[in-house]
């Protein structure tokens, strides 16, 4: 399946939209994560942590919209979009979103000399 964040897909034009779909997670924090952040705060540096917790929240997130989207028989994804926010303290949400459609190559013309 095509994913993309344009409106549209180079070489294809969409045939029909068949709705919005979704994939979201929400996190919390692992307290090892918290207290190596916490000295991680002190030195500088990158979080790993946090890295690894947000890279594993976004495939998740996503596999969900890729699943909504194979439930209409979509062929492509456009206009994804991903967003995050706070549920509660230590705990945040990852949510991703997008459109489902179906998609065709264009056809070129050939020229006969």
């Amino acid at each position: 399946m095509i994913v993309v964040n344009t409106e549209s897909i180079p070489g294809y034009h969409v045939t029909s939209v068949l709705g919005i779909v979704q994939g979201n997670v929400v996190r919390a924090k692992h307290v090892g994560r918290d207290l190596a952040a916490s000295l991680k705060n002190i030195v500088g540096g990158e979080l790993k942590g946090y890295t690894e917790l947000l890279t594993e929240s976004r495939r998740t997130a996503i596999e969900r919209m890729l699943s909504q989207a194979q439930e209409l028989q979509a062929d492509a994804i456009v206009n994804v979009r991903f967003s995050t926010s706070a549920v509660t303290q230590g705990a945040a949400e990852l949510y991703v979103y997008g459109t489902a459609v179906k998609i065709e190559p264009i056809v070129q013309a050939s020229t006969v000399s």
